[in-house]
């Protein structure tokens, strides 16, 4: 592609698909604006316009990746329960993914709104930090401060047992929510 040509519609979102479907690691809007040469708000319509075609595109704190489950590996899922401050994230964070679990999501239940649920995937200690810088870097705040502190995450592993060693890890850090 030529410098400065723009690619347009239906061509640009299988170019979308196609980059995000190949890339190892999520891709940020501004990269694929850079890409296509057009605005990262043309972008977030493409992403939006893809998602309702069931794309299984996820915005993440790192960028656009495209989740494909893979089939034949089954992994299991579960919803803790956490409590803590805001300046423990990462640590909560890096508790989870240090025993190989993937950090999916983060839910609260607003008194307003009810049930709201953003996608979180980190995975490692590099994610994990990169969460936590961006919410610093954009002055945003963690839905959890909206709760006290409260909120639930989805985890995911390749074995239950490595489910029940995370919960037991947030127990001991007293991050897990008591009944």
């Amino acid at each position: 592609m030529a410098p400065g040509k723009k690619i347009l519609g239906e061509e640009r979102r299988q170019l979308i698909l196609e980059w995000l479907k190949t890339s190892g690691e999520p891709l940020t809007g501004g990269e694929l604006a850079n890409r296509s040469n057009v605005s990262r708000q043309v972008i977030v319509n493409d992403i939006t316009l893809l998602k309702a075609r069931n794309e299984p595109i996820i915005a993440t704190s790192q960028g656009y990746y495209y989740f494909a489950s893979p089939a034949p590996e089954q992994w299991f899922e579960r919803a803790v329960a956490c409590i803590h401050k805001p300046q423990d994230t990462e640590n909560e964070l890096n508790i989870l993914v240090d025993l190989g679990v993937l950090v999916k999501d983060v839910r609260i239940e607003h008194p307003v709104y009810g049930d709201l649920t953003a996608s979180v995937m980190v995975s490692n200690r590099k994610e994990a930090a990169q969460f936590v810088q961006r919410i610093n870097e954009t002055n945003a705040s963690y839905l959890s401060q909206l709760t006290d502190g409260v909120h639930l995450h989805t985890i995911a592993a390749k074995e239950k047992q490595t489910l029940d060693e995370a919960e037991a890890a947030l127990k001991q850090a007293g991050f897990l929510l008591s009944e």
